[in-house]
């Protein structure tokens, strides 16, 4: 066998002693004959493995001869199939008319190559990844789609305002829940006692403001003639008065009461509804902030699940630190509004000027607007005090003027500093941008929505661009 060393054979004489001449040619010829043996074998094997090879690979090449020609043969079915679809066609539309509903069913299922794996035909190639048709209609589809997004961005716009008002609140009135919840009240119990206790501010804030304006408009009705007759005395609105007549006007229109109600008929109307839209919208935020408020720990949750589970736990932190945040904004601005409120109290009690309570509650709604409220609330107490005295509106003017120093210097930034860590010029930036967006909701949102930014990139994008 090929591959494998053979024995040595071994001569008989060199195992026997040397006896005789006769011996030694016993022995030559018994060793003469084993190599002739085993040389035959080795022959023999030899040829045995060399033919059993070469019928392998004429096996092998009648396989791939006879796997050539089923190709072939399969080849010329497919070819023979196709040509008698083409000629079942041909003859079915000879034999009758293409409008045929048998018929036309009929040449489909031919066309279509059906069978008992395909029962609605073969499916023909793909478009391209890359066709003109693809591509044009892929892109005019998201356009379609991203337009009538915004359309319905656009039609829910008041709804989506009502609903994000509502979450800041729930959001700035969480740290308060919590704090009632650490001192051992349930959830449900803390969120009604919070919700409470805004309710009755509002409340109250009503009662204090709504009597002075009826009043002081019913008054104003009643001493109309007598503006219009002071008028009168001045020069410059006499020669006015004389080219344009509009004193008389407005005499003629005072004196006929009946002629000012028809007129204001159409305005009042107008104040009913808004004032109607106005109280419905509170009543929707109020009720939504209280189901926000009431289920913060929930949504919280199911928020979280959304994200991938490798990183919901630092998205979590990332988020609590947010919420945190803004309900350290809330907590400041209410603060510091409360402050100014409480002091311009004081100020108008020593002043005696009327209406202290609804004053005072106004420079707490207006404090509460970023970098223009409390400028906004001074002037509106300027102006009402001027009509008391001008020495009256000169004290609080400068009382204001003194006391926004000292809020915008070292009030402001210590508690702001604390609670949302901004910057002065992010902060600038973001209310003017968010002023501009949403009004006076905006602005309140823009400290806090700067805040959740700039966390973001010192821990988001900053790693991320220092790996880079």
């Amino acid at each position: 066998m090929r591959g494998r060393a053979l024995p040595a054979c071994v001569p008989v004489s060199e195992t026997r002693p040397e006896h005789s001449p006769l011996t030694r040619v016993v022995d030559q010829a018994v060793d003469e004959a084993v190599e002739e043996r085993v040389d035959d074998a080795v022959d023999e094997r030899v040829g045995e493995v060399l033919q059993q090879a070469d019928s392998s690979a004429q096996d092998a090449d009648q396989a791939r001869a006879v796997a050539q020609q089923a190709q072939a043969g399969a080849e010329q079915a497919e070819l023979g199939a196709r040509e008698a679809g083409a000629s079942a066609v041909t003859a079915a539309s000879l034999v009758a008319p293409p409008d045929d509903p048998v018929l036309e069913t009929a040449v489909r299922r031919i066309e279509a190559h059906v069978d008992d794996d395909n029962p609605f035909g073969r499916p023909g190639r793909p478009l391209a990844p890359r066709s003109p048709f693809r591509v044009a209609f892929s892109a005019a589809l998201g356009v379609a789609v991203a337009y009538g997004l915004v359309r319905a961005l656009i039609s829910v716009q008041s709804v989506l305002v009502l609903l994000l008002t509502a979450a800041f609140l729930a959001i700035g009135l969480n740290p308060a829940v919590e704090a009632l919840e650490r001192r051992g009240l349930r959830r449900p119990l803390a969120v009604a006692a919070v919700l409470s206790a805004v309710l009755l501010f509002f409340v109250g804030f009503g009662f204090a403001v709504v009597p002075p304006i009826v009043e002081q408009a019913q008054a104003f009705v009643q001493a109309a003639p007598d503006y219009v007759r002071r008028l009168q005395d001045n020069g410059r609105i006499a020669s006015l008065d004389e080219r344009f007549g509009l004193l008389q006007r407005a005499q003629d229109l005072v004196a006929d009461p009946e002629r000012i109600g028809l007129g204001a008929a159409g305005g009042v109307l107008g104040v009913g509804r808004a004032v109607f839209g106005f109280f419905a919208s509170t009543l929707v935020v109020f009720i939504v902030t209280l189901y926000f408020l009431a289920n913060l720990p929930s949504i919280k949750a199911q928020a979280y699940r959304l994200v991938p589970r490798s990183r919901r736990a630092r998205v979590g932190l990332l988020t609590d630190e947010i919420l945190t945040r803004v309900g350290g904004y809330v907590a400041g601005a209410v603060s510091i509004a409360s402050l100014n409120a409480g002091l311009t109290y004081c100020l108008l009690t020593v002043l005696g000027i009327d209406y202290a309570v609804a004053l005072a509650m106004l420079v707490f709604l207006t404090g509460l607007v970023p970098l223009i409220g409390a400028t906004i609330g001074a002037a509106i107490l300027t102006a009402v005090a001027m009509f008391s005295s001008v020495q009256d509106g000169i004290i609080i003017a400068v009382w204001f003027v003194v006391y926004q120093q000292l809020e915008n210097y070292l009030l402001y930034p210590r508690i702001m500093q604390r609670s949302v860590d901004v910057s002065p010029a992010a902060t600038v930036v973001a209310v003017l941008i968010g002023g501009a967006l949403l009004g006076v909701l905006g602005a309140l949102l823009a400290i806090p929505i700067a805040a959740a930014v700039q966390l973001v990139l010192a821990e988001v994008v900053a790693p991320r661009q220092d790996a880079a």
